[in-house]
């Protein structure tokens, strides 16, 4: 029984993950489909670039909240004695969220890149490696003007800030799959920024 209320609770969260807001609030609030226009992805750098400033906004919160809430489930769960889960699956629910983001059911296993949403699945379960790599993200952002660049200093923050504060766990391996999952969906990215043609912050 056990086994099949954490295998539902991480299909739930993969859906949830799945529902692509940049799309939806693009197509609402733009009246254009964001999967044809710019990189086609649906985070909120290309909502922004294509959509606006106000549809960004409410993609970057709502997946972060996407990630948040089957990660804070959880937490309300297992410290209100209410169900006992293994120690590592809040882990497991956030990396579903984060690979529904990445890999939409509703979108023919296209998605976002998966760093707001990875920022809201982690930020009660390691708050200081997620803040440390926000300003790392803002300063390598600003200094310069690439938004991919800071997301990938962001990646390998989250890791080392945990690997330098505590001692090698489960969470170091959540994190470092996290930074992996990053990297990878920016190859794109690092090519082009590699070859001097990413776009820079306007």
């Amino acid at each position: 029984m056990k086994t099949w209320v954490e295998i539902g609770i991480l299909i739930v969260a993969y859906l949830l993950g799945s529902v692509p807001f940049g799309y939806i609030f693009s197509k609402r609030l733009a009246g254009i489909n964001i999967r044809e226009h710019g990189s086609g992805n649906t985070g909120s750098t290309n909502v922004g670039r294509i959509a606006g400033r106000k549809a960004a906004i409410f993609t970057q919160l709502c997946d972060m909240l996407k990630g948040m809430l089957p990660v804070s489930l959880i937490l309300y769960l297992q410290y209100g004695n209410i169900y006992n889960f293994d120690k590592f699956f809040i882990y497991a629910v956030g990396l579903s969220t984060i690979l529904g983001h990445n890999f939409s059911i509703f979108l023919k296993f296209k998605g976002g890149k998966g760093v707001n949403t990875t920022l809201g699945a982690s930020v009660l379960i390691a708050p200081i490696s997620v803040f440390a790599s926000v300003i790392v993200y803002f300063l390598v952002k600003w200094r310069s003007g690439y938004v991919s660049l800071g997301s990938l200093f962001l990646a390998f923050t989250l890791t080392l800030t945990d690997l330098i504060i505590h001692p090698v766990s489960d969470l170091f391996y959540y994190l470092l799959t996290c930074t992996a999952l990053i990297v990878l969906m920016h190859f794109p990215n690092i090519k082009r920024l590699m070859e001097g043609t990413e776009h820079k912050v306007k």
